[in-house]
């Protein structure tokens, strides 16, 4: 790789607000720790997470600004801290770092913990390894927790979007039998396309309550949910004694909690052990990235109207290089 500038091309915010508020600025390549790598970023993924902290949530106090947004993304090795190891300058990687203090992926460079790096699998194109550092690590984690059982019944909620799209694949793989609710007719066209599903059914105009119960007469293993609301409390109430409903921390509303069944919410987490899981299973279920589509960096708020305007298939995306 070529040597590393000074500065860098970044979408940043000065303020909370809305998209308005992310502008391209021209901020120093930040200085990375002896644990840290510095990735000169590819693609960066956009996500509801992102719109949360440009609105104003952060974990602890305030964050300095300018604030570099995104976060995940991928790219290459340009440096690598002093006490890292299996990382070289030039590999491909991906990678996970929610509210980084030193910035995240949208911009030319950023600098993460290596802990939250991946190697980038090998089925993969750069491009589609940045839109899955979160929801990668989500999809499996949650698909995991829900304990599948093969050939059991379950109903994987909010499937069509970036979370779902891939949650759908890796249950499918573990073997378990799908009832897929997606988003629109499109929505149900993409989420077969991805996988072999036994039915996938649009939440906004099929009767969820009628479906599930024509998929699961006996009643459903579980569900596994990426979006809330009454047709996810239907699906919920064929959830059967023993059974598990598991979602993200984030769904609203939440999912209801019943007598009988485990209600669990959690958050995606990363490491090292974590991406090699995530990379295995990559590779072994064959996936497949739902791109639905691709921004400039300088165009980054026009990436978050057009997540603010809602039904988003698949995963959104800034091309950073």
């Amino acid at each position: 790789m070529a040597g590393i500038p000074k500065t860098m091309r970044a979408a940043a915010i000065d303020r909370f607000g809305g998209p308005e508020e992310l502008t391209i600025h021209t901020l120093p390549v930040p200085e990375i720790g002896t644990r840290e790598l510095l990735v000169a970023v590819h693609t960066a993924g956009v996500g509801s997470w992102d719109a949360d902290i440009r609105a104003g949530w952060w974990p602890e106090g305030r964050p300095k600004f300018p604030l570099v947004l995104g976060t995940d993304g991928s790219g290459l090795v340009a440096k690598v801290g002093s006490q890292v190891r299996g990382f070289e300058p030039d590999d491909e990687v991906y990678a996970y770092s929610f509210a980084n203090p030193k910035g995240g992926f949208y911009a030319e460079y950023v600098a993460v913990a290596a802990a939250n790096v991946g190697h980038k699998p090998s089925r993969l194109k750069l491009e589609e390894a940045g839109a899955i550092g979160t929801t990668g690590l989500t999809a499996l984690q949650g698909v995991e927790l829900l304990g599948i059982r093969k050939r059991d019944p379950y109903v994987v909620f909010g499937a069509s979007g970036g979370v779902g799209t891939l949650a759908v694949q890796f249950a499918k793989w573990k073997g378990a039998r799908i009832l897929a609710v997606a988003a629109g007719k499109d929505g149900v066209r993409l989420v077969n396309d991805l996988a072999k599903l036994d039915v996938a059914i649009d939440g906004k105009r099929d009767d969820v309550a009628e479906e599930v119960e024509k998929f699961a007469p006996d009643g459903l293993a579980g569900v596994i949910a990426f979006a809330g609301g009454e047709a996810l409390d239907a699906c919920v109430d064929r959830v059967r004694p023993g059974g598990r409903v598991v979602y993200p921390n984030g769904v609203e509303p939440a999912p209801k909690r019943r007598r009988g069944i485990e209600v669990d919410s959690y958050d995606a987490e990363a490491s090292p052990e974590q991406f090699k899981r995530l990379n295995d299973a990559i590779e072994d279920c064959r996936l497949k990235v739902a791109i639905s589509a691709s921004f400039p960096l300088k165009d980054a708020a026009k990436a978050h109207e057009r997540m603010a305007a809602g039904h988003v298939i698949g995963k959104i995306v800034l091309d950073v290089r």
